[in-house]
């Protein structure tokens, strides 16, 4: 049998929860000054970290402040019992949040540390976040005095129909944490299918993959399918890739004359473009004596695929301009058109400079 309520008792219960709330608010200051502290380093680890704590140390301040209050109180066996229960309740649910928080902080920090990449793989941090919150939540049923072994048993077995009724579900999940596993792909590599699609791998989730195209367009993926499919992967084994641009020159060109030029336009390009690789060693073939010219190739080296375009773009205007001013021609095939009295227009093709057709009858 419980004592009668004095104003003693609610004096010091109000003392104990006073107490609760400013180290609450103390903590919560403490914190948001270390906050500003971890957005300094280079480690984006201690930033969740310490936004974690602050979730969690202000609300277990709070609930201890209760529990002394509650402790204080002349409160049945019965009340005190659920007043303690609860608390541990709320403890459990927030440290349970809080620890999700931080540890699929620390998965993400961590895949994108390993990717170089700003992009992210949700589908660690999904399942990361799943478990721990799955842990917490049997740890509440725990402490309400509820067994958790008749539940797990009926999961297990219930797992088993849902296993069959989200097949492609889980295929993709398995494909997905498979791609990842291998490193065959990676959030911020730009990849190329089979069936077409191209760009910058975004996000690999626990479904699909999300890919941005060169016109930021988006294109979703299954899992599955991208295991399935060939696939060109142009950030590995190493970003920095080569390219070839095709050019033609008269017969009458002094080739030698041709190659120092070019080779004079590719240094001022390489050096002078962003995207460029200075360091690559370009080359020059030639290859091919065709109808109007002789064909050779340019191959230089770019940082990565989407500069390809803009370098491309430099060296043609460059190169160009270059041959004009060093009397360099660049032929076109020219098609000569003959027409005969009552016959029919008969296309032959020659290999001269002005495009001038003849007409004869």
């Amino acid at each position: 049998m419980t004592r009668a309520l004095t104003m003693h008792d609610l004096v010091l219960a109000g003392i104990a929860a006073a107490a609760g709330l400013l180290l609450a608010f103390l903590s919560r200051t403490v914190l948001r000054w270390l906050a500003k502290h971890a957005k300094r380093t280079r480690w984006s680890g201690d930033d969740v970290i310490v936004d974690a704590l602050r979730s969690v140390v202000p609300w277990a301040a709070i609930a201890g402040g209760a529990a002394a209050a509650a402790a204080v109180l002349p409160l049945t066996r019965t009340v005190r019992h659920h007043t303690d229960q609860f608390l541990e309740v709320w403890v459990i649910l927030v440290v349970t949040v809080s620890a999700a928080r931080v540890i699929a902080g620390l998965v993400q920090s961590v895949t994108q540390s390993r990717s170089g990449v700003a992009g992210s793989a949700t589908i660690f941090v999904n399942i990361t976040r799943v478990l721990v919150l799955a842990i917490g939540f049997l740890v509440v049923l725990q402490t309400l005095g509820v067994s958790i072994a008749p539940l797990l048993t009926a999961l297990g077995v219930g797992g088993l129909a849902v296993a069959l009724a989200l097949q492609d579900t889980l295929a993709n999940l398995f494909a997905g944490i498979h791609i990842l596993a291998s490193k065959t792909v990676q959030p911020g590599d730009y990849i190329r299918l089979s069936s077409g699609e191209e760009g910058y791998v975004v996000d690999i989730n626990w479904r699909q993959t999300t890919v941005r195209q060169l016109s930021n367009n988006l294109v979703v993926i299954p899992n599955g399918q991208l295991a399935k499919t060939n696939m060109t992967n142009y950030t590995r084994p190493e970003q920095q890739l080569t390219i070839l641009v095709q050019v033609g020159v008269s017969y009458d060109s002094d080739l030698d004359h041709v190659e120092r030029v070019t080779h004079e336009v590719i240094a001022e390009t390489m050096t002078g473009v962003a995207g460029a690789v200075p360091d690559h060693e370009p080359a020059i073939r030639f290859h091919t004596f065709g109808d109007s010219r002789i064909g050779f190739t340019v191959i230089l080296g770019v940082g990565e695929f989407s500069d390809q375009y803009r370098i491309k773009h430099e060296f043609i205007k460059s190169l160009h301009r270059r041959y004009r001013a060093e009397g360099i021609r660049i032929p076109s095939p020219v098609r000569t058109v003959a027409l005969q009295q009552g016959a029919v227009v008969i296309p032959q093709q020659r290999s001269v400079e002005e495009p001038s057709p003849a007409v004869s009858e």
